[in-house]
């Protein structure tokens, strides 16, 4: 997500409403937390951006 952002392919919402808020609802950190896998391309709210997936 940090990558995306700092490039301009993310908005800042996503950050500010997962990583520096509620954290514990980001579907990306409860599936690091469980081992599984999850592609890069995916957002916090579980949905994937396929425009992202050729950066």
């Amino acid at each position: 997500m940090k990558r995306y952002y700092e490039m301009g392919k993310l908005d800042e919402k996503w950050i500010k409403e997962y990583c520096k808020g509620n954290w514990e609802k980001c579907v990306r950190y409860q599936l690091e937390e469980e081992g599984k896998y999850h592609p890069d391309w995916m957002l916090p709210d579980g949905t994937i951006d396929e425009s992202l997936k050729s950066l």
